[in-house]
């Protein structure tokens, strides 16, 4: 996964293009959602890519969970070249997207930092359809299909050793809360290098809109997304 194909850094001074982003969420996280499409009223860089971007500007720590505050559009953020447990990501406003709480060791090792990353974007990619229909469907939940809006919320996670190489993420559980028109999603999962457990870690995500379920209506938009996905697929491999 080379980084430098999907941002730009200046010193601290970190931007996303429309297409950076749109090509890291449907090319490198398998990531269709709408909101990162480079036409898209709301759109916003795949929280995947800032959580990448974010290990490889501040570094692997043992601990550490990423909260998402704000939508990075196309726009300069800031990352702080600091030492400190808990790191703002802001905008020349001081807006903030991201806060990030780090605790225990660190590691700059840059091959531990990409394969992490990479099975990490990879569990990522397959939240949608996978995981959260069959949770909606549970919860007699559903998205507003002519607004899908699903949105990160944060991300922890929580190593034994840094002393690895290429661990691998395996999903461990999923559960959804609904609050009204709003729900939570919590994935949860484990990483496993040589078959032993070296770590844990979840996700979550925001669900908005909701209303009472309805599985044609669900099918529909699910066959939409494949449509879609598949499309840009041929198109990229008649590209590529």
């Amino acid at each position: 996964m080379v980084l430098t194909n999907f941002h730009t850094a200046n010193g601290s001074r970190i931007s996303f293009t429309r297409d950076q982003a749109s090509r890291f969420a449907k090319e490198i996280a398998n990531d269709f959602n709408p909101l990162h499409d480079v036409d898209a009223k709301m759109f916003c860089v795949p929280g995947d890519l800032m959580f990448s971007v974010t290990l490889n500007r501040l570094g692997l720590s043992r601990h550490m969970r990423i909260d998402f505050s704000g939508m990075v559009s196309d726009n300069d953020v800031i990352f702080p070249d600091s030492g400190s447990s808990n790191i703002a990501v802001v905008d020349d406003e001081g807006k903030q997207y991201l806060t990030i709480l780090r605790e225990g060791e660190l590691t700059h090792d840059q091959t531990l930092i990409d394969n992490l990353s990479r099975s990490y974007v990879a569990f990522s990619g397959k939240t949608f359809p996978d995981i959260l229909v069959p949770l909606m469907a549970q919860q007699a939940v559903m998205i507003n299909p002519a607004r899908p809006l699903i949105m990160y919320q944060s991300m922890e996670i929580s190593l034994d050793r840094l002393d690895l190489r290429e661990p691998c993420l395996k999903p461990t559980g999923s559960s959804l809360e609904v609050q009204g028109k709003k729900g939570t999603v919590r994935l949860d999962f484990r990483f496993l290098e040589d078959g032993e457990e070296v770590g844990h870690g979840a996700k979550y995500m925001t669900l908005r809109g909701l209303r009472t379920y309805q599985a044609e209506t669900m099918q529909r938009l699910v066959d939409e997304y494949n449509r879609y996905k598949q499309a840009y697929n041929y198109r990229a491999s008649l590209a590529g």
